[in-house]
Formats: structure tokens, C-alpha cells, sequence
């Protein structure tokens, strides 16, 4: 496994709140020395159909320069382009955290995809995240 040095961070973004606990997650992962790409600092968010392909285009992008990914799953389901970027790095053989913090994970199995609850480590905290990472630092050195 090469070093891990960036780490794209995957959520919902519809909401100011999501949005914060984005950035809040984007800090301890910045805390811990990694470079991170968060899509709506990064690329900004959709306000039109124009924006459709630079920001898609950009994450995509990103998808491939980063190292893991973290998907924050909190929500009734994981939401679509959370799933979409998780599904596709999987594709690209990187590794996924998938982060829900907002309800017991075995209270919410029926609404995670299987293939997700399969394939995804899942953690229910920031500090289990953080664990979880520097098990793959350790792998990756």
C-alpha cells in the first residue's frame, strides 16, 4: 500500500449543519497531518446546471488523487453522491471509512445499502475514525 497522504471526504451537503460537520471532520483529519479535499470548499456547491460539469468533473478528479476516502453516512440513507463516491473509489481499490454518527449502526443496517455495509468499515464516532486511519498510516508505512 503506498503511503496515504490525502483523503477525500464525502457527505451530505444540502444543509448548513451537514456542511459544519463536515468541516468540523475536515479538521481532525487535518489535525493528524493529512491534506484533505472537501467537495464544497473545493469545488463550491450547486447552484445551477451550469455547474453541473466543472464540479463533477473536479471530483472525479479528486477521486483519483486521494489516497482514502471518508463517507459520512448520518441520515435516514446514505445519500446519492455520498454512495456514488464511495461505490467508485471502491472501484479504484482504495480504501473506505464509512463515518455514521447519528444513530446505532445495527439500528440502521436496513438503510444502509448491503453492499455498502459489506465492503465499508463503518464507525459510529470521530475517534474510531481517527483509529481506524492510523491503522491504514500503519499499513501504509
Amino acid at each position: 500500500m503506498k503511503r496515504i497522504k490525502k483523503v477525500y471526504i464525502a457527505g451530505p451537503l444540502c444543509e448548513e449543519k451537514e456542511r459544519k460537520f463536515l468541516e468540523k471532520l475536515d479538521k481532525e483529519v487535518r489535525k493528524m497531518g493529512f491534506e484533505t479535499f472537501l467537495p464544497h470548499r473545493d469545488c463550491g456547491l450547486f447552484k445551477d446546471l451550469k455547474d453541473i460539469t466543472s464540479i463533477s468533473k473536479r471530483d472525479v478528479d479528486e477521486l483519483y488523487k486521494c489516497d482514502i476516502l471518508i463517507g459520512v453516512m448520518n441520515g435516514i440513507v446514505v445519500g446519492a453522491g455520498t454512495s456514488w463516491e464511495m461505490g467508485f473509489f471502491q472501484a479504484l481499490k482504495k480504501p473506505v471509512i464509512g463515518l455514521k454518527t447519528d444513530r446505532k449502526i445495527d439500528e440502521s443496517i436496513a438503510d444502509i445499502s448491503v453492499v455498502i455495509a459489506g465492503a465499508v468499515k463503518i464507525v459510529d464516532s470521530i475517534d474510531k475514525l481517527k483509529v481506524e486511519l492510523g491503522k491504514l498510516i500503519q499499513r501504509s508505512s
